[in-house]
């Protein structure tokens, strides 16, 4: 066993777009489980759009990324040393361990996973808290009704592309907003959606609308939002009368940018539900939906794709390119 392992802190806010520098990677001693711990060889690493939020030292749902401290971020690893008497030496387990090789835990939201027919990194995607996202998101909120059509934005990411298959399955139209040919390509060939717009082909929510109203002839009923910007205000003007929106990211204005609306009237002239949620609000919901996105991806009736970066001292970089919209499906920082 080595007596030191890495880990990346926060090292500085971004005051904007984040940079590498607001990142450190160090190198530190290695933890000894105590009484009721145990210690997980962290083998995939989670990134996700919520942690740019977390990041700011400003009021929201969870508490600011400390400086200077583990960047926080689920993860998925085997355990390598225990004393604690429900976890095993050799369980594999997911949970909030952060960005480092090895994380140290009481087993506090820490969950053994079974990776026989479901491999070890979908508990980071499909089968985990994006997967959890778009179950509640789609079924509690939007509660589509067979021929529907519901609008996903981000379709192609680690949310979007499990909402647009759900969809699919309950017999709704489901419309897809991705960045670039290929992402739409791959949501429509491969996920099945029945249209995909590129948002890069669109400067502003004018043209998107077009855009919308062509793939969406007969409106649309349901909007998963994980975008903002012009794709959120496009789609307010062609949302039916009750419509339903799931808000569930506003990446277009991680950076600190304003994200205005024009066609805010929707809301009322259309009797609009729109709810925002954070799933870690309705642990209820985890167990009926992991137990459903399991069997999907067990049978692949839930197709995934992965963005994998080698190594640890990659995360950052990988991070920034997913608030860029480079990942293709799921961001995953692989470490053994």
């Amino acid at each position: 066993m080595d007596q030191t392992y890495q880990r990346i802190v926060l090292a500085s806010r971004p005051q904007g777009r984040v940079t590498p520098a607001n990142f450190r990677l160090e190198c530190v001693p290695q933890s000894i489980p105590g009484p009721g711990q145990l210690r997980v060889r962290v083998h995939y690493l989670s990134l996700d759009p919520y942690m740019r939020g977390r990041m700011d030292e400003a009021k929201s749902y969870a508490e600011s990324q400390k400086l200077d401290e583990t960047m926080i971020g689920g993860a998925v690893g085997v355990v390598d040393a225990s004393n604690h008497p429900g976890f095993a030496v050799g369980d594999t387990v997911v949970g909030l361990l952060g960005w480092q090789e090895y994380g140290l835990s009481d087993g506090t939201m820490l969950t053994k996973i079974d990776t026989r027919v479901v491999p070890m990194s979908a508990y980071l995607g499909p089968v985990g808290m994006p997967g959890v996202t778009a179950w509640y998101g789609l079924n509690c909120i939007c509660e589509p009704k067979r021929g529907e059509t519901v609008l996903v934005s981000a379709a192609s990411g680690a949310v979007g592309s499990v909402v647009g298959q759900l969809a699919k399955q309950v017999g709704c139209r489901a419309v897809g907003i991705a960045g670039g040919p290929e992402k739409c390509e791959y949501v429509v060939d491969e996920l099945g959606f029945d249209a995909c717009i590129d948002h890069r082909s669109h400067a502003d929510a004018q043209s998107m609308a077009r855009a919308l109203r062509a793939a969406a002839p007969d409106g649309v009923d349901c909007l998963f939002e994980n975008v903002g910007g012009i794709c959120l205000d496009a789609a307010l003007s062609c949302m039916n009368p009750f419509g339903r929106i799931a808000l569930c990211g506003l990446i277009a204005g991680y950076d600190g940018a304003d994200i205005a609306l024009a066609n805010v009237r929707a809301l009322l002239v259309m009797r609009l539900k729109l709810r925002g949620f954070i799933v870690s609000d309705h642990m209820d919901a985890w167990p009926p939906a992991l137990a459903e996105l399991g069997r999907a991806v067990a049978t692949e009736k839930i197709k995934y794709r992965e963005t994998i970066a080698e190594g640890l001292a990659a995360a950052p970089k990988a991070f920034i390119g997913l608030l860029a919209g480079r990942n293709f499906g799921k961001q995953l920082v692989k470490l053994v």
